[in-house]
């Protein structure tokens, strides 16, 4: 089963933008932590929640209305919302966990609107904002962001700088990276990246290093080209006294990225490995 759910995933992960389905991705994703886990049962769950929400809106119901009944239905009638007792919960980043608890944080509860959304033809778009995933829509009138983590709250141009501020400071600079290009629509991979690197600190912060590797993994399967990540594996190997495969990681990284502003640092640390793996030999 946890092999030809693997599988699964390797070809989700190599199909495109626009074919990817993007609960699907996350499920398989939390495959690993979950072998017995019913992909197909969750996804039923999110057809059953857009039923309940269509059922709900009047006839001919336009875009607006829709977003009304969907927040209510969801926030409201089911009670998910932001996990601020325990943000930094692994479960968190978890899709099955966040259906099953109703809890999350932004990019998960992202992902349950967008998919929700999506069988009732919303065209929503994930943004991967600053320190806080949004969700966002075009009208003729301009776009219009949304934060799910917030009961699906509208989000204003105040609110989004404040929010920048948070992250960098009040010393945020706005002019050097406007609003437009932050809200920027996120593609699915990227979306899914960005989850398992949340994943992968809270794992980190836990000192659960096994676990963060598993992490790593999957996001070198969906993003190959992410240097950083080879050689935060290096640094958990490392950690792990697995200095062969450390050594092997920080080497790569270096490959990919010789101009890295850490590239002093790799080095010394490919030095004082090979020295130990000389040793062991």
């Amino acid at each position: 089963m946890e092999s030809r759910m693997h599988e699964r995933l390797v070809k989700l992960a190599k199909t495109s933008e626009q074919e990817m389905n993007l609960a699907e991705a996350a499920l398989l994703i939390a495959m690993d932590e979950y072998p017995g886990l019913d992909v197909d049962a969750y996804l039923r769950q999110l057809d059953e929640l857009a039923t309940s929400v269509q059922q709900r809106l009047p006839a001919q119901a336009g875009l607006e209305d829709t977003l009304v009944t969907l927040n209510q239905f969801l926030f409201v009638e089911q009670g998910f919302s932001g996990d601020t007792d325990d943000y930094d919960d692994p479960r968190n980043s978890f899709l099955n966990e966040v259906l099953d608890r109703k809890r999350g944080i932004p990019i998960t509860l992202s992902i349950l609107y967008m998919e929700v959304g999506r069988r009732l033809g919303l065209p929503l778009k994930g943004v991967s904002f600053p320190g806080h995933f949004l969700v966002k829509f075009s009208t003729r009138e301009g776009e219009v962001v949304l934060d799910p983590f917030s009961g699906g709250s509208l989000m204003s141009k105040e609110d989004l700088v404040e929010m920048l501020e948070e992250t960098y400071g009040a010393a945020a600079d706005t002019a050097s990276a406007p609003l437009e290009r932050l809200l920027t629509a996120a593609g699915k991979k990227e979306i899914l990246v960005r989850m398992l690197r949340n994943l992968k600190g809270a794992y980190l912060r836990r000192e659960r290093y096994e676990k963060a590797l598993t992490v790593i993994d999957q996001i070198l399967l969906i993003q190959p080209d992410q240097p950083d990540e080879i050689r935060d594996r290096g640094r958990i190997y490392e950690h792990l006294e697995c200095f062969r495969a450390a050594l092997e990681d920080y080497q790569s990284y270096l490959t990919l990225r010789p101009g890295a502003g850490d590239a002093p640092d790799a080095h010394r640390r490919i030095a004082e490995l090979k020295q130990i793996v000389a040793n062991l030999n």
